[in-house]
């Protein structure tokens, strides 16, 4: 039986540019155009872009938007103002991670005189958030508009992102902060852009109708910006420690066994779906922590590969790859909390054989770009 994936509107212009398109959450997406590491690397110097125009993207409008979101984050979204955003995660009542999301806050319409805001979503959990989200908004005015089909998703990323995207937009990008965002226009045509990404680095995501995104595309290749595709955004992302949801994150690992703590606001929040779950973890201590593991020489520890300590398996690599920048081999893994401290030494199972790795501080690369908040 043959499975039919879906297309992005820039599938066309991906194969053009000569992308190598694999199956990825139900979606023909290029896994890389010229090289990963030619990709990474120009990312990490330069500038790249990506399509990521598979992501769920949600606009949610009604007169009570933020109050009806607060139960389904740990994250205060009342210390938002317009034009700021808020990475987060979507609980169930265990305190497990249906998702992380960015949720960006875009205040009054002044049409509608609505509050309204985008919430970007995983591809493949897409569905599942739409019915979550919307089975817990319906009965208190907030509509959700579902824009992942209709709106292409542009990530310009890299150190010269700002100056490479300037002259083809309106307003000064200097002025959007870091998780910033405005409405504005680029080509001369309405646009959603943020500052933010998935690789570590300085750099926007831009939203734009699908005639837009593929001559924003062009434009960008034309100014020599470097086409990248998942197997860069996958180093790239890892280098930074960032979670990939259905392997570093997902319905089996809380937030504080995640490393992602901070996204609860304990002290400012009131309820939120699973926080009677996460309180009692909290009390009584995490028995698993994702940690960052460096193996001591070149072998790369996989996703899925065992990991051990005195002979005996602790845990498994969530994510893991040769650093492009580092030159080393870098993974994450859930293992026992008394085996997380930064120096311990575990062993990696790799076809058979063990190859020493030690507990290291997270993120592995800190780009000297990447503003801060």
């Amino acid at each position: 039986m043959s499975t039919t994936f879906s297309r992005t509107p820039l599938y066309n212009v991906s194969v053009e540019f000569n992308g190598r398109m694999v199956p990825f959450a139900g979606w023909e997406m290029a896994v890389q155009f010229t090289g990963i590491s030619r990709e990474h690397e120009a990312v990490r110097q330069a500038v790249g872009m990506f399509d990521i125009s598979h992501m769920g993207k949600f606009m949610l409008r009604g007169e009570r938007l933020i109050d009806a979101l607060q139960a389904l984050v740990p994250s205060d979204l009342s210390r938002l103002q317009p034009g700021e955003a808020q990475y987060s995660v979507l609980l169930n009542v265990q305190g497990k991670i249906l998702d992380d999301i960015i949720f960006y806050d875009q205040g009054i319409d002044p049409v509608t005189n609505l509050s309204q805001g985008l919430m970007i979503v995983n591809a493949a959990t897409k569905s599942r958030d739409k019915a979550w989200i919307s089975a817990h908004i319906e009965d208190q005015g907030v509509t959700l508009e579902d824009l992942s089909r209709d709106q292409v998703l542009l990530a310009v990323q890299g150190p010269q992102a700002e100056a490479t995207l300037q002259p083809l937009v309106k307003d000064d990008l200097s002025q959007v902060k870091f998780f910033g965002h405005i409405n504005t226009t680029i080509l001369g045509k309405p646009a959603f852009i943020a500052r933010t990404g998935y690789t570590g680095e300085d750099g926007f995501e831009i939203m734009v109708a699908p005639d837009i995104g593929i001559e924003l595309w062009q434009n960008l290749a034309a100014a020599g910006v470097i086409p990248c595709g998942l197997g860069a955004r996958d180093t790239l992302r890892l280098e930074a420690a960032m979670a990939l949801y259905g392997q570093d994150i997902d319905l089996t690992t809380t937030p504080l066994e995640a490393g992602l703590g901070w996204v609860i606001h304990w002290e400012t929040k009131g309820k939120f779906i699973g926080r009677r779950a996460l309180e009692q973890q909290k009390a009584n201590g995490v028995t698993q922590k994702l940690v960052g593991l460096e193996m001591q020489g070149r072998h790369i520890a996989r996703h899925g590969y065992p990991v051990l300590f005195n002979s005996e398996r602790v845990g498994e690599i969530t994510s893991g790859t040769l650093s492009p920048t580092l030159g080393k081999a870098i993974s994450m893994a859930y293992v026992p909390a008394e085996l997380s401290k930064i120096g311990q030494f575990l062993d990696i199972e790799i076809r058979g054989k063990t190859y020493p790795a030690t507990v290291v501080k997270r993120p592995f690369y800190r780009s000297p770009h990447r503003p801060k908040k």
